[in-house]
């Protein structure tokens, strides 16, 4: 069945790389089974000028297919997102994606994540199985990941191989059901958290392979602050469990998708 999807893309200072991440995502509306492809931007003020590309991009090259939100300054990556969601689901869009702006998740991997989605309410974009990897990190970077993986399945007692990952593909009705204004985190701890609350209500969640490549061009936003945050709001919400909205019959079956 024909679906409206749409991908969510965060931006601050990606100037250098915004025009190649649309042109390879709107590249692969051809290998969707005729499901409706639109991009939301949603842009913090960058000073680089990213906003004005898009919004060039927006009257010429894909008019009607790409979106921009303009906020007023360097909010965080999880604000970002919720006000991504709360347009997607005012637009009653069926699938959303989140997707990074800097070329590290590759847009080759939409056509499987939508099937994917057919039989589960979330899909993770995984490093971390057969056939996922990471490209272009050290080994100081891939310990941290890996680590980070680690600590919070432990703690939240989660059996999926990648929290961290930012490459999701929600449905419509797992995003209308998470209580988005309640959301704690806004940094590295929000993807762990959207995967956890999803979890806990019960819903199907699997994961698909995927290759990540580090940013070319532009900076990461990583910080200590953010990796500070995730440790100890892993732990808040585990403290919190019995608090959160659960369903009365919560589905806890992993699948394993190779």
């Amino acid at each position: 069945m024909k679906k409206t999807v749409l991908i969510i893309i965060p931006t601050y200072n990606e100037k250098d790389n915004i025009n190649e991440i649309l042109s390879k995502v709107f590249a692969e509306q051809n290998n969707l089974d005729e499901h409706l492809l639109h991009v939301l931007i949603v842009d913090d003020n960058s000073p680089d000028g990213t906003a004005a590309v898009v919004n060039s991009l927006m009257k010429v090259t894909y008019r009607d297919k790409l979106f921009i939100l303009n906020r007023p300054g360097k909010l965080g990556l999880g604000t970002a997102y919720i006000t991504g969601f709360k347009w997607a689901l005012k637009a009653n869009y069926d699938l959303i994606f989140e997707m990074d702006a800097d070329l590290s998740h590759d847009p080759k991997y939409l056509p499987e994540f939508l099937k994917k989605s057919e039989k589960a309410d979330l899909v993770l974009g995984t490093r971390y199985m057969p056939g996922g990897g990471v490209v272009n990190w050290g080994k100081h970077r891939i310990l941290i990941s890996k680590g980070g993986n680690i600590y919070s399945k432990l703690i939240l007692g989660l059996p999926y191989r990648d929290l961290t990952g930012g490459y999701k593909c929600f449905s419509n009705k797992v995003l209308r059901t998470l209580d988005l204004d309640n959301i704690m985190s806004n940094g590295y701890a929000f993807q762990i958290e959207l995967t956890y609350r999803t979890h806990l209500l019960g819903y199907s969640i699997k994961e698909t392979p995927i290759v990540f490549h580090d940013r070319i061009a532009g900076k990461s936003k990583l910080s200590n602050t953010v990796f500070s945050e995730a440790v100890k709001n892993i732990i808040l919400l585990r403290l919190q469990k019995k608090r959160l909205p659960k369903k009365k019959k919560v589905n806890t079956k992993f699948v394993t998708v190779s």
